[in-house]
């Protein structure tokens, strides 16, 4: 069976996968609600194409912290891998590699940090980091990152605490899994996920500063669904924001990324960069989150069922068809380039 868009490599990864393994991937929190409007509510925002605009030539690049990426079409931080493929986030890193675009690798890799710059040294990386209890420990993994050529720490707020997730629970599927780079400076050996708690639940705006003072690197706040929240983030001198519910697995019935933007967007006046994840599905759905303010997207499930499919491959070809259709979004509304993509191309649907 030919896969030409995002859905066929959902449906044929449902049949890839073990039902524990996909509950995980596609599970949400509670009741699903929010995952599930992530994807409806990209459907309830119309496009107004501009015609005769001579568009032989349409170029989709653009830059997020100064550095160009091939189209603003990156992978979100995801955790594990290897649960689909044995070469988990090296063949991830690789593919991203390959694409120019960017890779956030998550704390909770199932491969190491170093095995997954060596296997694409060229590649834009930023870490993402989950705060951990221990200071030592956060400073450790982030001078880490930073010798190994990050470029930007993505720092998670919406996990104080795990969210819901129902299925994970039936399924007992995170006693099964280790962590390689979460560890205490103390050992050397991976530890469960299951066992341990490693995410901090006293993290406040006023211990940015401390980030900001062991770091030189870019710090971007991901989870941020508010204007009050966004324009504490302009306050705090960090350099961006990723509007995210994480995938809609933390808490349930949140607003959907792409309807939390625009007041994100408005709060920070243009001062710090803008991204998104969550609900993204096709070439329409970028240019819309691009109108509506966003630098670039990150794809998170979408990036695991092509690896799943097809390993490196696979992740190619999902960033592949999600970029040939954004081209011919772009196209289609007359934008010759990302520069001309703006919120006039879009109005929210009555329906």
């Amino acid at each position: 069976m030919s896969l030409v868009c995002l859905t066929d490599f959902q449906a044929h990864t449902r049949e890839q996968l073990s039902k524990s393994t996909w509950d995980f991937i596609e599970g949400g929190a509670d009741d699903s609600i929010t995952r599930d409007d992530n994807i409806a509510a990209f459907k309830r925002i119309r496009l107004r194409p501009r015609y005769l605009r001579d568009v032989s030539e349409v170029d989709t690049r653009t830059t997020i912290q100064g550095e160009e990426i091939s189209a603003p079409i990156c992978i979100a931080p995801t955790g594990f891998h290897c649960l689909v493929w044995p070469d988990g986030e090296m063949s991830t890193a690789r593919a991203a590699q390959a694409a120019g675009i960017c890779y956030i690798t998550s704390t909770f890799a199932s491969c190491s940090l170093e095995d997954i710059v060596i296997a694409a040294p060229e590649g834009l990386r930023w870490f993402q980091l989950y705060v951990h209890p221990d200071l030592q420990l956060n400073k450790q993994l982030i001078q880490r990152v930073e010798s190994l050529g990050f470029k930007a720490l993505v720092i998670t707020l919406d996990t104080p605490v795990c969210g819901n997730r129902r299925h994970d629970i039936r399924n007992q599927l995170r006693r099964n899994l280790t962590l390689t780079d979460l560890q205490s400076p103390k050992k050397g050996n991976a530890i469960p996920y299951f066992q341990m708690t490693p995410i901090s639940t006293s993290l406040c705006w006023n211990d940015l500063s401390w980030f900001q003072s062991i770091t030189r690197l870019p710090i971007i706040l991901k989870g941020i669904l508010t204007k009050e929240d966004a324009e504490l983030a302009v306050k705090h001198n960090v350099q961006g924001i990723i509007v995210s519910n994480h995938g809609g697995r933390q808490l349930d019935e949140v607003l959907a990324s792409i309807d939390a933007l625009t007041e994100v967007v408005a709060a920070v006046k243009g001062k710090i960069e803008v991204y998104l994840d969550g609900g993204v599905r096709t070439g329409n759905d970028v240019l819309k989150a691009l109108a509506l303010g966003a630098k670039c997207i990150f794809l998170g499930r979408p990036i695991l069922w092509g690896l799943a499919c097809k390993g490196e491959h696979g992740v190619k070809e999902v960033l592949n068809i999600l970029t040939n259709e954004f081209h011919t979004s772009m196209a289609l509304t007359g934008c010759r380039s990302v520069a001309e993509i703006n919120r006039n191309l879009v109005q929210f649907s009555r329906l």
